[in-house]
């Protein structure tokens, strides 16, 4: 285990993290919020101190990552970054409970979603510090050290292990042949779609404080608002807008690399894509065919159901109208799933994963092949590839540990009385696969929860984000055991 390295790489976030605190600043100061400034420069300065001292000290070290010490490397660093970025909302006095506060930072930056505010507490909050809540949305949609690693001007050794280790989905490749130009490339496209998705907001009417807070909350697929309605008080332009540009942020940031190199037919070709394409669109029509009779026209049933479905299937979790209201079983029952579908491996969206999806569905398909026909040879394929063996066997190991992890997570909601069966089992849902929105509970935030379940859905979202094993090793007694 390289200590040193492990420990001067999470000091680079806290410097990275110290930088990022001066947005909100500006913001504060431009509208002349002097509490919020402060608090946030306050942040900033114990970021920047604690992140100097640590690259200061272990300075002079092995560069080399290992695979071990990437997973180490990406836990400590949301950790850390959660810990610090929580800071501003108890100093300002907005969220005076320091796991309140945690809870939600760790949430914007695992692009949850999930809040412990009310209507008030959402729209009575300072505007430099809502920029804040919401721009970690956009810090952890694409990865923390992902965004150390394309500003560092010396990548370090084995630095795609750190890569592998924070980007979702089983198979991380590099776009080019160093992983930090592979860094700088995912966050050239990052950058190039918000700014997009920035300017055809403002063109709908939105100003350009909201429509900046809204482009992070879409683009990280993490779906804080400055409104208690969310994006249900803008014209039907922005929510579609918005509905587009949620399912284009789901799709795998490989493929968008294809179209700048012009391959477009390679782009076309994905079965990844096509899955996803697929799956939205049934649930479209099915969820339509659900809620008919809830709406006056086809228009809105068609807006409705392709917001919502674009919305929770990529694990964003904005609303056009409080969907978790509708009494339509159906509808439930298919928004429910797609909590645990979420979108593709390489976006910046949750759950399991349709790339693993397809996977095991290949997989079963030739294990039935294989009992009707013993002597045939099977091979699982995925985009034209041959699946190895490892990769196979890694995605079922993940839905062993995810499930089970699951369930850990609602067995321990449920010691708390005062919430239902379903409001534990959609808590869990959202928190685990980072998507926000929560059945049975009031207002759909978590105000109500105790101190215990508000940490044990903290650890939900940071094991969700950062699939499970990142965490769980780092937990582990035996990581930390010399060999």
């Amino acid at each position: 285990m390289n200590y040193k390295m492990i420990f001067r790489t999470v000091g680079q976030v806290l410097l990275l993290e110290a930088a990022l605190l001066l947005a909100p600043v500006t913001v504060s100061l431009i509208y002349s919020e002097w509490m919020g400034a402060l608090s946030l420069v306050i942040s900033a300065v114990i970021s920047a101190v604690i992140g100097f001292a640590l690259w200061k000290v272990f300075g002079k070290c092995d560069p080399a990552i290992y695979a071990r010490d990437g997973l180490v490397i990406v836990s400590f660093a949301w950790i850390a970054v959660s810990l610090i970025g929580a800071l501003p909302f108890v100093m300002s006095g907005a969220i005076p409970s320091y796991i309140d506060a945690f809870f939600e930072t760790v949430s914007g930056f695992t692009t949850t979603g999930a809040t412990i505010l009310t209507g008030e507490g959402i729209e009575g909050m300072a505007k430099g510090l809502l920029f804040w809540r919401s721009f970690t949305h956009w810090i952890g949609g694409m990865g923390v050290l992902v965004f150390v690693m394309a500003l560092v001007s010396r990548a370090p050794d084995r630095s795609m292990n750190i890569l592998r280790a924070e980007m979702p989905g089983p198979i991380v490749d590099k776009l080019v042949p160093r992983a930090r130009d592979t860094a700088k490339l995912l966050y050239i496209m990052y950058i190039g779609l918000t700014v997009l998705l920035v300017v055809l907001l403002c063109l709908g009417g939105m100003p350009l404080y909201e429509a900046l807070v809204h482009a992070f909350g879409t683009a990280g697929t993490g779906g804080f608002s400055v409104n208690a309605d969310s994006i249900g008080v803008y014209n039907h332009y922005i929510q579609w807008v918005i509905a587009i540009f949620m399912l284009i942020f789901g799709v795998n940031f490989n493929l968008y690399y294809l179209l700048i190199l012009r391959r477009v037919k390679d782009f076309f070709k994905s079965r990844e894509l096509w899955a996803y394409l697929g799956i939205f669109i049934a649930c479209v029509a099915i969820v339509s065919y659900s809620i008919f009779p809830l709406c006056e026209n086809f228009s809105e049933v068609f807006r409705q159901a392709f917001f919502h479905v674009s919305s929770v299937m990529t694990t964003t979790g904005y609303t056009a109208s409080d969907f978790t209201s509708w009494s339509a079983p159906l509808a439930k029952t298919v928004f429910i799933l797609l909590m645990f579908i979420g979108s593709c491996a390489g976006s910046t969206a949750g759950g399991f994963k349709v790339t693993r999806i397809v996977i095991l569905f290949k997989k079963i398909g030739n294990e039935l092949k294989r009992t009707l026909h013993p002597h045939t040879a099977n091979v699982v394929k995925f985009e034209g590839k041959r699946v190895d063996d490892a990769t196979i066997e890694g995605v079922g190991n993940y839905l062993a540990v995810y499930i089970v992890s699951f369930i850990v997570i609602v067995l321990l909601l449920s010691f708390e009385k005062g919430f239902s069966f379903e409001a534990n089992f959609t808590a869990a849902a959202s928190c685990f696969n980072n998507i926000g929105p929560v059945y049975g509970v009031a207002g759909g935030c978590f105000k109500d929860h105790s101190v215990f379940s508000k940490i044990v859905l903290s650890l939900a979202m940071l094991f969700g984000r950062l699939e499970i094993y990142p965490l769980l090793l780092t937990l582990n007694p035996f990581t930390w055991i010399k060999k």
